[in-house]
């Protein structure tokens, strides 16, 4: 997945750049399509923020799993106010990065929110991140592991 952003930056929800090639590596990365203006989207966020706290910052080790925020906001600020209030601790492609038109283009989103959940080489594991959290919840988290060909002793 760190292939997928060779040459660009995230940013973390204060707004500090990190490098994608040191915090996806080796990592199950869920591409959140999402925006605050959204209804639906702000339905689903705490409950993949909840997830991803669960899995990241309340299992030890931390979850082999990434989330990179994709902004369908209106503008800067409209994103950074979403992430502020409702994101967890996870990653986002800068707002003006125009590669999200490319990742929305390649990954098919036609409406938000979406989760598509990516192999390290950014080959889809599902397209259905959403519906199998809401489903399935922390257990579904194997299956990705599983199809991602990360191999790490992880259980739920």
């Amino acid at each position: 997945m760190a292939d997928v952003f060779s040459g660009r930056i995230l940013v973390n929800k204060d707004g500090d750049t990190v490098e994608p090639e040191e915090v996806l590596q080796n990592k199950v990365v869920g591409l959140y399509f999402s925006a605050g203006w959204c209804s639906p989207c702000r339905d689903f966020t705490p409950l993949l923020c909840d997830f991803y706290t669960e899995l990241v910052e309340e299992t030890h080790p931390p979850a082999p799993f990434e989330i990179v925020f994709i902004s369908s906001d209106r503008s800067p600020e409209e994103m950074v106010d979403y992430m502020h209030d409702m994101h967890g601790e996870w990653l986002a492609l800068p707002f003006h990065d125009p590669f999200k038109h490319d990742l929305k283009k390649r990954y098919n989103i036609t409406a938000i929110p979406k989760l598509v959940v990516v192999k390290q080489t950014g080959e889809v594991i599902t397209d259905k991140g959403r519906k199998q959290i809401r489903e399935q919840g922390l257990s579904c988290f194997q299956n990705w592991l599983e199809g991602a060909d990360i191999f790490q002793n992880f259980s739920t």
